[in-house]
């Protein structure tokens, strides 16, 4: 099987490839500078796809620092009290990105596009829902050539209903190297430690009783 495999850089996108390398597919990495602040990132992805020898690799340039986002704009600063979604989501990314995916998909053959993303303890981003791996795949489904001829390409998303400390639990049982992995929302040389992502990641170790191989500028301040 041929499998686009989105990379991130961090922990779920490393677990979700792995787990479909390991099912035997032969995988495509695609990556997507958007004009997030820092490329620790992509750097991180470029790592991992090396690591999982992916046939190929590919890194696409968008920009959407006009977004409001804290990740894509520094000066961003969301209204109080109007929103239970972070501040770091960066409107319909996921779309964005699923979107790019598929059309590398579809022209190059593939079957399938993986995703890391799950909906237990994550950030609140609406696009890491079930109902929104659903709906794309219904988009799949009626939205493209190789559907109209009545072939598939089957939108995988591995990790959905699992916590993180059990993602990070398969994937050192898979043989990962978490210390290429970047989770931080900012592009220091150590990771802070403090923001909401290394919070989720430092947590999960935790729970998993698992220690980081990452060294943190500080561990939760």
């Amino acid at each position: 099987m041929k499998t686009v495999v989105l990379i991130s850089g961090g922990i779920d996108s490393f677990v979700a490839a792995a787990i479909e390398k390991q099912k035997g597919s032969e995988l495509y990495g695609f990556s997507v500078s958007y004009g997030q602040l820092h490329k620790k990132e992509l750097e991180s992805a470029k790592k991992i796809g090396q690591f999982l020898a992916v046939r190929e690799h590919r890194f696409m340039n968008i920009d959407l620092s006009w977004l409001p986002s804290s990740l894509t704009n520094p000066d961003y600063i969301p209204e109080t009290g109007k929103s239970t979604i972070p501040p770091t989501y960066v409107p319909a990314r996921n779309i964005i990105f699923l979107s790019l995916a598929l059309a590398y998909a579809e022209s190059i053959d593939a079957d399938a596009i993986v995703i890391g993303v799950h909906a237990i303890d994550y950030s609140g981003y609406p696009d890491c829902r079930p109902e929104f791996i659903e709906s794309f795949q219904r988009v799949i489904d009626t939205g493209i050539k190789k559907s109209v001829e009545k072939k598939k390409i089957i939108l995988k998303a591995p990790l959905l209903t699992l916590k993180k400390s059990e993602i990070i639990k398969i994937g050192l049982n898979l043989g990962l190297d978490f210390s290429i992995t970047w989770s931080c929302y900012k592009g220091e040389e150590k990771p802070c430690g403090e923001c909401d992502s290394c919070k989720i990641r430092l947590a999960a170790f935790f729970e998993a009783g698992i220690k980081d191989p990452v060294e943190y500028k500080t561990k939760g301040g």
